[in-house]
């Protein structure tokens, strides 16, 4: 709930109207930047899985927000190429939250999708204290979020801050 909470003060503080959700589970975090976004605004959902997703619907119908939602039900680096070649690339904020092994596609394809100005937030960043240990190796996903760790702090593209809310947000503000 906090993180969410600080999420939609950055989208009220940004003004943003164009949001894109990279992982939308049970549509939590959906809903709340639906809320959050102004009549005429739009948050792209993306997700693999319609059963996950479905929990949600009933939410953001009753809330009165479905028409600002654009579920889209593929792999989101997919769905994020699919959106590139609609010609979006003046999005104000992306929150990524899906496959930890892709992680770094998801941001590279985030970051074309972005405008100067917007702010992508990685979720998951401290993998319960898991990517402060350089021999845990046991992990395919730890492995991935460290290497994504270390290549975002030498990014020049973005202004970046590590906050210690919920399991690690990224926040990536770019140039």
């Amino acid at each position: 709930p906090c993180q969410v909470q600080f999420m939609r003060m950055l989208l009220r503080l940004l003004g943003a109207r164009r949001v894109v959700e990279v992982g939308v589970f049970t549509g939590y975090t959906t809903l709340a930047m639906a809320l959050t976004v102004p009549a005429g605004g739009k948050v792209v959902a993306l997700d693999v899985s319609e059963d996950f997703t479905s929990v949600g619907l009933p939410y953001w119908e009753e809330a009165g927000v479905r028409e600002r939602i654009d579920l889209r039900i593929a792999p989101a680096a997919e769905s994020l190429r699919a959106l590139l070649k609609e010609g979006e690339n003046q999005m104000d904020f992306i929150f990524i939250d899906a496959n930890k092994g892709q992680y770094k596609e998801y941001y590279e394809l985030s970051l074309q999708l972005l405008r100067p100005g917007g702010v992508i937030a990685i979720d998951n960043v401290l993998w319960s204290g898991k990517v402060l240990d350089s021999m845990d190796v046991s992990s395919d996903d730890t492995v991935a979020i460290q290497k994504l760790n270390e290549y975002i702090a030498q990014d020049v593209r973005v202004h970046v801050s590590l906050l210690t809310i919920g399991d690690g947000l990224t926040l990536c503000h770019k140039k």
